[in-house]
């Protein structure tokens, strides 16, 4: 196989490094530099993997293609032909190209391919070092020595007659020129090939051992017989004494990429050529191949420029051009644009924090365990002695005006707060042991904590953070509220945009309390014994006025009832008919849908200007709901569907509100354990994206899955969070 001293030798060659006077550079120390990229470049590898499936739902269910479907480097998609279904297989082969890298693995790779190939059917990761060691092992020629060869060989056919060489214009059609008549004066048998036999009997004609040191004028064919098929073409001679034919179009030697803060930019170059020396990326011309930066340590097959996590510092210019033809070069001027922090899924997960652009399902930001908070400087999620890996472990979060994010760390006894601009975590306030559920009263602007004490749920508090979104000296005020199991503050929306009251409860007691949200104080105890209730979930609607008490299911009764309170009188109204199950109100108050956990019944009623409650429809499904959300229709004006979870399923259901009629998101893997989820009912969430966002989000077991909710479709599949079931949604800022 072909070694790559060719490749060094030409940047010697072409004075992109001076070999004589200084050499490469000091070898331990680019040891330590390349030690160092390579260590990065495995830390970065383990970040999430994006899986992009797009995929089609009908009637007949899943339908997908490759087309639809992204694998990974050194892989691609087939489709199975048992299944039907779309996979990753590694690639049988690779394109004949000459980009030599050396892996982590200590190999030599003629290219990127040929590593990620490698990669993939070893199952391992092998990323790129940018080290020379791999490609100089065990030769006896030097890079000098194959220098010095080259040199020979042009000498000895420029001292040769040639009468039509004055008709060369320039030193590169000169040296054209010899090399092609060299060319001749080797291929002995003019069949167009140049094979070691000939090189051989050239070798011994010319007497030339003792000149040439250590090489022999066979390292040819080992250095650069580029499709490695034992011959040298006219072209290949070509490519090994740098005579190339490169063009830049005129419109493209000066390009300009805007890019905003957070994101990945890739700057390509636009200089084509047969067999095209590799590129070199200069900024204020220093060049960035070697210099082994984090956050630009990738140059690709095609020999890109990547940028990743793009700030302000990398404004400017960028120029790039082949390795020996410095005179025709290609500037980027890369412009930044302000930090977009709006629009994006916050995923609470294992490995830290994950801000999830769902448009393009890509991960704008990652804090990962380590990452410090910062006025305490404490780590994120500390390491617990005894635990092999530094894990996270999140119960419940909200979002404060689109400012700020509190969200509660139950091991820790803490609330984090997450400042949305700059995407840190800026502080973390002390609260009673095991908070567990956080609940923000835009109409106040606190945020409540419910804290369990211990697993037994022994002694509940429930405490305030007033002035929320304030972000100066937060503090944690706690109620005189006892026994609390629970609580119930109605959301604010485009219809109510002032909540009053709000709801506790004991799970064991027949009766919930009224609460004062501005004092924080008891109003009254609505007695729940005569219909033998004790609440376990509420929901309110306007339409009429109505709470709705969901009673906790016992053995004396076959399903759980759900009562009917009037907000004003709190009078209990009576049951809701037979209708069982936890209660949910759309958006609009127009609708409330019952979801019946045990029996998988979901129950659609219509609520009234009048106050009227008409059941529409009774959905028997096999789906044990575990949550339940809303979607505006972007088809029928002030329509809704409803999408539900399942609490052992891999299937989402969605129906269309006003007319019942049901489909399903098939395969969307198996949801969190209800043990590994011991803070809520909740073990698989649907988050939705506002009253007007079209993307929901779903936690799997080990991934994340984004539904497109116009086109009621999967989205994508990130894959690597492992129990990201804490899930909160920012719109613009």
């Amino acid at each position: 196989m072909m070694t790559s001293r060719s490749f060094w030798c030409s940047l010697v060659l072409l004075g992109v490094f001076p070999l004589v006077t200084r050499g490469w550079m000091d070898v331990d120390r680019s040891r330590k530099l390349y030690s160092d990229a390579g260590r990065l470049h495995q830390e970065d590898s383990r970040r999430f993997e994006v899986t992009r499936r797009k995929v089609l739902y009908g009637q007949d269910g899943l339908h997908a293609s490759c087309e639809k479907k992204y694998c990974g480097r050194g892989s691609k998609c087939v489709v199975n032909r048992d299944t039907n279904q779309p996979e990753c297989r590694c690639v049988e082969d690779c394109k004949s190209s000459y980009m030599p890298v050396c892996g982590s693995d200590g190999r030599f790779y003629e290219n990127h391919c040929q590593l990620h190939r490698a990669s993939c059917l070893q199952r391992k990761k092998i990323y790129i070092i940018h080290s020379k060691d791999c490609f100089f092992k065990g030769d006896t020629c030097t890079m000098a020595d194959y220098s010095r060869l080259k040199s020979i060989l042009l000498d000895l056919q420029a001292r040769r007659p040639s009468p039509s060489s004055s008709l060369a214009k320039d030193r590169v059609a000169q040296k054209r020129f010899l090399i092609e008549e060299l060319f001749k004066h080797l291929d002995l048998n003019s069949d167009g090939h140049l094979s070691s036999s000939e090189l051989t009997q050239l070798m011994k004609k010319e007497d030339l051992e003792d000149d040439l040191l250590g090489c022999t004028l066979e390292d040819l064919l080992q250095f650069d017989d580029y499709n490695n098929d034992g011959h040298l073409t006219l072209q290949e001679l070509y490519t090994a004494f740098q005579v190339v034919r490169l063009s830049l179009p005129e419109d493209q030697r000066v390009t300009v990429t805007t890019i905003t803060v957070g994101l990945s930019a890739v700057l390509t170059c636009s200089i084509r050529g047969a067999l095209r020396p590799p590129i070199v990326w200069k900024r204020n011309g220093v060049i960035l191949n070697f210099l082994n930066l984090e956050d630009i340590n990738d140059f690709g097959e095609d020999n890109s420029l990547y940028i990743t996590k793009v700030t302000t510092i990398h404004m400017g210019n960028y120029t790039c051009h082949a390795y020996g033809y410095e005179e025709l070069y290609q500037t980027h001027i890369l412009q930044v644009n302000g930090l977009s922090v709006g629009n994006m899924f916050y995923v609470f997960s294992d490995d830290g924090i994950t801000v999830l652009q769902p448009n393009e399902c890509e991960i704008r930001r990652h804090m990962r365990p380590e990452e410090r908070i910062f006025t305490s400087y404490e780590e994120i999620c500390p390491r617990v002695e005894g635990e092999d890996t530094q894990s996270c472990l999140w119960a419940s979060a909200v979002n404060v005006r689109d400012k700020y994010i509190y969200v509660t760390q139950p091991k820790q006894n803490r609330v984090m707060i997450i400042d949305i601009q700059t995407q840190k975590a800026i502080q973390s306030l002390d609260v009673d042991p095991l908070p567990t559920k956080l609940h923000y009263d835009k109409s106040h602007d606190q945020v409540w904590v419910l804290s369990w004490g211990d697993m037994r749920q022994s002694s509940p508090t429930l405490q305030v953070i007033p002035e929320a979104s304030a972000g100066e000296n937060p503090r944690v005020i706690r109620t005189p509220f006892e026994g609390v199991d629970d609580f119930f503050i109605p959301p604010t929306n485009l219809i109510i945009n002032h909540v009053r009251f709000g709801f506790i409860f004991n799970q064991s007691k027949h009766a919930v309390h009224k609460i004062d949200l501005e004092t924080v104080t008891h109003i009254k105890t609505i007695n729940l014994k005569a219909h033998s209730c004790v609440p376990q979930a509420m929901a309110y609607t306007h339409l009429g006025g109505y709470y709705f008490v969901q009673c906790r299911r016992n053995r004396s009764v076959a399903a759980s009832l759900q009562l009917v309170i009037d907000s004003v009188t709190d009078t209990v109204i009576g049951p809701n008919g037979d209708v069982s199950g936890t209660p949910h109100v759309s958006p609009d108050g127009q609708y409330l849908v019952s979801a019946d956990e045990g029996s998988g019944r979901i129950r659609v009623q219509a609520l009234t200007v009048r106050g009227e409650i008409k059941l529409i429809y009774d959905l028997k499904t096999n789906i044990r709901v575990s949550d339940l959300t809303f979607q505006p229709s972007f088809t029928d004006g002030n329509q809704y569907y409803i999408y539900a979870t399942s609490h052992l399923q891999t299937d989402v259901l969605f129906v269309e509100l006003s007319t019942g009629r049901m489909n399903v998101l098939k395969n969307l893997k198996d949801p969190i354990t209800s043990k590994d989820w011991p803070w809520s009912s909740y073990n698989r969430i649907m988050k939705d994206s506002g009253l007007f966002g079209q993307y929901l989000i779903t936690p799997a077991k080990d991934s994340l899955f984004v539904i497109n909710g116009r086109q009621n479709t999967l989205r994508c599949e990130v894959s690597g969070i492992r129990r990201g079931n804490t899930v909160v949604w920012v719109g613009e800022v």
